[in-house]
């Protein structure tokens, strides 16, 4: 398969292009650096290049915070970009992958969210993500995950290893839920959503539902640490507060794949606990 991926130098675009190539697909990988996607010529430009069968986008501003004071930067990046993706797949036949978020939701359901429920977006990102979404259009394949991690660039996993060099203890909220979603498993689902040409919209995260205190506990005890030198506290006790509201309930419901016969991804631990070992 040729396929162009944009926001290669991200999290989930380093471990898709890895993998892409590593299936002996034709990739152009594409940084922040290199395409600019509010760029709408140079997005035509680049796009009519790569010739590409598939086009996945992985970018996208996910500073969740620095969002809610400059949200036309968040317009740009996150919902105009895809519009001139979406203009650029048009015209080479290339199908659009869109990889979005939880953040689409208000989090105030009580079950995991299925691909058909209502989005409620609280923060500009979010409302930014969801628009992106639309704007993907219904031949697209939009993939929405949570709370991820992996090998490359800044992330949870990341920051609590560095933290247990410190003195304990680690303060994690423990009301906002989510499915921590590692890339290295995340990457091969979307080339195979990619291949395949699946439209419409897919949840896709690792599975097992936790809290972010929980979470951490988990990476604590992966890395050979106490889990009980993490403590709980609830979002309102965060110091200082953060700008963006955050989905109480973050959990998705991956039954678009499972209506699909595809297999979902393992239990989070387990890509965890590569992600610790290679990280330490």
């Amino acid at each position: 398969m040729r396929i162009v991926v944009t926001g290669a130098g991200g999290q989930l675009g380093q471990d898709l292009v890895a993998h892409c190539r590593h299936l002996g697909d034709d990739v152009m990988g594409l940084t922040r650096t290199e395409l600019d996607v509010g760029d709408r010529d140079a997005v035509a430009i680049a796009i009519a290049a790569g010739e590409a069968d598939v086009v996945v986008n992985c970018a996208a501003w996910t500073a969740v915070d620095a969002c809610e004071s400059d949200p036309d930067r968040a317009a740009r990046d996150n919902a105009v970009a895809v519009a001139h993706l979406r203009s650029a797949c048009d015209s080479t036949g290339a199908h659009l992958v869109q990889i979005s978020t939880d953040y689409v939701f208000d989090g105030t359901l009580d079950r995991p969210y299925r691909e058909d429920d209502i989005t409620n977006p609280m923060s500009v990102y979010g409302r930014t993500k969801l628009d992106g979404e639309i704007l993907a259009g219904p031949s697209a394949t939009v993939v929405r995950t949570s709370w991820l991690s992996g090998q490359h660039g800044h992330n949870m996993v990341k920051s609590v290893l560095r933290l247990m060099a410190g003195d304990p203890p680690l303060r994690f909220v423990a009301d906002q839920r989510g499915c921590p979603t590692f890339t290295s498993d995340l990457a091969p689902l979307v080339r195979r959503l990619a291949g395949e040409r699946r439209s419409g919209v897919f949840h896709a995260t690792n599975q097992g539902a936790v809290s972010w205190f929980e979470f951490v506990r988990e990476v604590v005890l992966a890395a050979g640490g106490d889990p009980d030198h993490v403590e709980p506290i609830s979002t309102d006790q965060l110091q200082p507060p953060r700008p963006a509201p955050r989905p109480a309930n973050s959990v998705l419901d991956n039954h678009a794949l499972t209506a699909a016969g595809i297999p979902l991804l393992r239990d989070f631990r387990a890509p965890l606990a590569e992600l610790v070992a290679t990280l330490t």
